[in-house]
């Protein structure tokens, strides 16, 4: 999945290694890499929330942290 305002961080962080930056592109880059970190932490909670760990023995040795977060 991609994220919507990656095209527009990367665009700030392009521009601010050539003119530099506004004080208000500078707000906005901030706000956009915060919403960013927000998306990557939930895909990546996600996708382990969605694991099953299995030993050697075929027992499943899934964490309890783990099964917590599956339940919600």
């Amino acid at each position: 999945m991609m994220i919507k305002s990656l095209d527009r961080i990367n665009e700030l962080a392009r521009k601010d290694r050539g003119e530099g930056l506004t004080s208000v592109e500078r707000m906005e880059q901030k706000e956009l890499r915060q919403h960013y970190l927000r998306e990557i932490r939930g895909q990546v909670l996600s996708t382990i929330s969605g694991l099953t760990v299995i030993d050697p023995l075929g027992n499943d040795v899934t964490p309890d942290k783990v099964r917590l977060e599956r339940r919600g």
